[in-house]
């Protein structure tokens, strides 16, 4: 297996971590005490590797 769809792969699941994590936080938040920079922050960074992880795993090609 190549090293860099290997890589691809964790940043998709470390990406998916980080958005699950901002939805729980999103969900768990009151109206008046939500977290708004941990929301952007995971959010974004999740956003970010999500987003890396599969355009990483969508441009390597399979060498035989």
């Amino acid at each position: 297996m190549n090293i860099k769809r290997i890589f691809g792969a964790l940043l998709t699941i470390i990406g998916t971590g980080g958005l699950i994590y901002a939805a729980v936080l999103f969900v768990n938040g009151t109206s008046d005490n939500r977290d708004v920079k941990g929301l952007l922050i995971y959010g974004i960074i999740g956003l970010i590797f999500f987003i890396a992880g599969i355009s990483l795993i969508r441009t390597t090609k399979d060498a035989a």
